[in-house]
């Protein structure tokens, strides 16, 4: 049962998360908070780790939960149900698109979509950002958060360094190589 919730879950994240990887992350958040297979914290961890693993965030993470759930079938079948749909969309766009192409309804539908999947990615940033630079427990609404200074200080310096203009020929590997190894060192 519990590789097809798996399934499942990853279909839809799948079918409805227009955008990429970044726009998977409010359907994880909501995911997870449902059926209890990873907390917010656990998905800032798994965004990173697939950030910096080739392949595509959305796969990755599937692959992830779908391993830690349910060991290799779970990781096989969250990664097939986060791919099938965008598969199966693209074959059908594929045969209609040279009919459609030029369509005034289809430009509007993309026109529309364009938004939506960037409000998707915004909110999955705000999150992220929430989780990484302010201290889980202490966010109830009688208290206010305590800030993860050390967080706060590494992402400045990382920013203030991609605009030096030497560093800015760096692949952007080295950066995040520079701050695993940081997060390593500092026990972030």
């Amino acid at each position: 049962m519990i590789l097809l919730q798996l399934f499942y879950e990853f279909f839809k994240t799948g079918l409805f998360s227009i955008g990429g990887g970044m726009a998977t992350i409010p359907f994880l958040q909501h995911m997870g908070e449902e059926t209890g297979w990873f907390t917010n914290q656990d998905l800032t961890t798994m965004i990173a780790v697939s950030e910096s693993t080739p392949g595509p965030l959305g796969v990755n993470m599937a692959t992830y939960v779908g391993y830690e759930t349910a060991g290799v079938p779970g990781a096989l079948l969250a990664t097939l149900g986060v791919i099938t749909p965008g598969i199966i969309i693209i074959l059908v766009i594929a045969s209609f698109l040279s009919k459609f192409r030029n369509n005034r309804s289809v430009e509007a539908v993309f026109s529309g979509l364009r938004p939506a999947s960037t409000a998707l990615i915004v909110s999955a940033g705000i999150t992220v950002a929430i989780s990484v630079f302010f201290v889980s427990s202490d966010l109830s609404p009688d208290s206010f958060p305590a800030v993860k200074w050390p967080a706060v200080a590494l992402t400045a310096a990382a920013f203030v360094l991609m605009q030096w203009t030497p560093l800015k020929k760096l692949h952007p590997i080295a950066f995040i190589a520079a701050a695993a190894v940081i997060g390593i060192i500092f026990q972030f």
